[in-house]
């Protein structure tokens, strides 16, 4: 049986927040494990946009999301945090000097707190039932790389913010973009909207795509169904990307005696959830007037991290100085 993995601090999730808060516990001396379901660091941002440019970190007036992680791994890697990756946190059990948490897979990590900066949780694509057999084979969820799609005839399914912020990234590297919506209203920002709309994307709206065929090299066309149309429109295709928003749980953490409501764990002004020692940070954590942003995760991240110092050494002091030279 293999030895549990010891550390101060176990941090469930490896997103925006939880890498700052591996930097943070490092600073503060605490050794950190840092356990995750996806396989890379980044959370949301590496799975979702890492391509996508974000205006809203302050000290950057846009960061591509990809560059956001990678600087994030750098800044806590001077302390050496754990990664165990593309494993899940499942039971939580308390013993003598904190917790025992099992991940899949059936190791153990010991630590004398959890933070947890899960984020959204596990979220899961809602599918596209015309496009079940094509799932990776022209058909995608995310777009990770905008270089892949270069030169194709891209057909993007949805009317959120994720299908008109691809929209104007592939614009520039398909042979030809179009946005297909079931209805003419879409949940997306209206400047974005208005952006798609300027450069000319075709958008075709109180649409479906019932069929998606494909020739010996790949997927070729999609079908559409329009309402008020008799004929079924055929479009040239070679990649469509199903941006129909994701259902997300917390999975186990669900069971770990917290107060959870819609997804998210009740904490106080400290970050400390209704466990003893056991904290959130992030999207995850919820409290009157939290709004959600990368920028509030890391205040977080660093509240929680100073107070779980003082939990763990009552002799630690709450404000650990600045850490300017």
């Amino acid at each position: 049986m293999t030895a549990p993995i010891e550390a101060d601090l176990l941090i469930v999730g490896a997103g925006p927040t939880g890498l700052f808060a591996a930097y943070y516990a490092g600073f503060r001396e605490l050794s950190t494990v840092v356990v995750d379901s996806l396989p890379e660091p980044g959370g949301q941002v590496t799975a979702m946009y890492p391509e996508k440019m974000i205006y809203d970190v302050a000290g950057f007036p846009a960061v591509r999301g990809r560059d956001l992680v990678a600087a994030l791994v750098e800044q806590a890697d001077q302390w050496k945090p754990t990664y165990l990756l593309g494993r899940r946190a499942a039971a939580l059990t308390e013993v003598d000097d904190g917790f025992s948490v099992e991940l899949d897979g059936g190791v153990t990590v010991r630590a004398k707190a959890v933070l947890v900066t899960a984020g959204i949780g596990e979220f899961t694509p809602r599918p596209l039932p015309a496009g079940a057999d094509w799932l990776g084979r022209g058909m995608v969820h995310f777009v990770p790389s905008f270089e892949a799609h270069r030169g194709h005839h891209v057909i993007i399914v949805g009317g959120g913010d994720s299908a008109f912020d691809w929209a104007l990234a592939l614009h520039p590297v398909a042979a030809s973009v179009t946005m297909v919506h079931r209805r003419a209203k879409f949940r997306a920002m209206p400047a974005t909207v208005r952006q798609v709309e300027e450069l000319g994307v075709p958008i075709i709206t109180d649409a479906e795509v019932v069929a998606l065929r494909g020739d010996g090299s790949g997927l070729a066309e999609v079908e559409l169904a329009v309402k008020g149309v008799d004929v079924n429109p055929v479009l040239p295709a070679n990649t469509v990307v199903a941006a129909l928003g994701f259902t997300a749980d917390l999975g186990p953490i669900e069971s770990w005696g917290l107060e959870i409501h819609q997804r998210s764990i009740k904490v106080d002004s400290t970050m400390r959830t209704a466990r003893d020692r056991v904290y959130a940070a992030g999207d995850v954590a919820a409290y009157p007037g939290k709004v959600k942003l990368i920028a509030t995760g890391f205040g977080e991240a660093a509240t929680a991290v100073n107070n779980i110092a003082v939990a763990i050494d009552p002799d630690a002091h709450l404000f650990p100085g600045h850490s300017s030279g």
